[in-house]
């Protein structure tokens, strides 16, 4: 058990040792062509402490506002995500003018995009990447990374129709229908351009209808009619209404 227990305390050191990569003083184009060298070497954790170190060794040098922002990315592809948000978030803060800062946060938008979980799960990551990608789109609406930002805002908003709509589906399995309701009509009035709005709205009849409230049900399956006739979910919404006796 002493062995065992030797053991793993001199892989966490060893691990510990790894994350915290000690540098000699070294001069900056040592250190810049360092890290480009891990970065081809697809080493992009080490790539990212190399230019991280750049910043702290020679913060005043012509290389250290480059070096700051591949140190974000080379720890984006490295998936170390909190070193990465720390690294662009730092650099936005410190240069708030400088020509990079558009690309700065659009990687904050792609960081939490690349966290988004499956509908099931809480959607914290999506509602955080939408935002940063409006961040985005308010400050520099023109730029190239803006126009990425915008479609992945519509993805986005897509993924929480569709996590609105699986909430819904819960509480209508255990007939709790008001809830369901309010997760419906979200749907419908926010996300009004998601592949979902048709589902939502023939479940918004179902509900109506469950309650009691006929003229919201007829009401929800006019505007489903109306916009997705070739829907099967309006056939659905169809045959539910014809079987309403008043």
């Amino acid at each position: 058990m002493k062995r065992l227990l030797s053991g793993l305390l001199a892989l966490f050191l060893a691990s510990c040792a790894d994350d915290s990569e000690k540098f000699d003083e070294m001069s900056v184009e040592q250190l810049y062509l360092m890290a480009v060298d891990r970065m081809e070497a697809k080493k992009h954790k080490e790539a990212g402490l190399a230019y991280a170190e750049v910043e702290r060794q020679h913060p005043y040098s012509d290389w250290s506002l480059n070096a700051q922002v591949m140190a974000g990315y080379a720890y984006y592809l490295a998936k170390k995500y909190e070193d990465a948000e720390e690294s662009f978030e730092t650099f936005i803060q410190l240069h708030p003018g400088h020509e990079y800062v558009p690309y700065a946060m659009y990687m904050l938008g792609l960081i939490s995009y690349e966290q988004i979980p499956i509908v099931e799960r809480d959607q914290t990551p999506a509602k955080e990447s939408a935002d940063a990608f409006q961040k985005l789109i308010n400050r520099f609406p023109d730029s190239k990374y803006a126009k990425d930002g915008r479609l992945k805002i519509d993805l986005i908003r897509d993924h929480l129709a569709a996590k609105e709509v699986e909430v819904a589906r819960y509480y209508q399995q255990k007939e709790a229908h008001l809830a369901a309701v309010n997760r419906l009509k979200l749907v419908v009035k926010e996300y009004e351009k998601s592949a979902h709005v048709p589902e939502a709205l023939y479940r918004l009849v179902i509900s109506y209808l469950a309650i009691g409230l006929y003229d919201e049900a007829q009401a929800s399956a006019a505007v489903l009619g109306h916009n997705y006739s070739d829907s099967d979910w309006y056939s659905l919404a169809y045959e539910a209404m014809q079987g309403v006796k008043r």
